[in-house]
């Protein structure tokens, strides 16, 4: 999986990632600290949200692209110390390595 964080993403950032979530664009983000993505094959894509979720309190979505390896993108959005705690316990997950997320 690949990582990123993006602190006080700008507004046309924000806007990219609006019209590609999976719940659509009608939903729209509103004002967030920090935006954590993660790329990976879907399994993975699935646990991450899940662990996310259950971690702290942000929002995760779907980002919609194209891609020919099967790869999808999350985007986690909240307060900076949220996301990054969000993602942290993904990566904590993920050296682990086992199926049990």
């Amino acid at each position: 999986m690949e990582y990123r964080i993006i602190k006080s993403p700008s507004p046309g950032t924000v806007d990219i990632l609006n019209r590609r979530k999976g719940s659509g664009a009608s939903t729209p983000i509103g004002k967030v600290d920090a935006i954590g993505l993660i790329q990976g094959r879907i399994i993975e894509m699935v646990c991450a949200a899940d662990v996310a979720e259950k971690a702290v309190g942000v929002t995760v979505e779907d980002i919609k692209g194209s891609c020919p390896q099967n790869m999808i993108m999350l985007a986690i959005f909240g307060d900076t110390a949220s996301v990054e705690a969000a993602m942290e316990e993904i990566r904590l997950r993920e050296k682990r390595g086992g199926i049990e997320w």
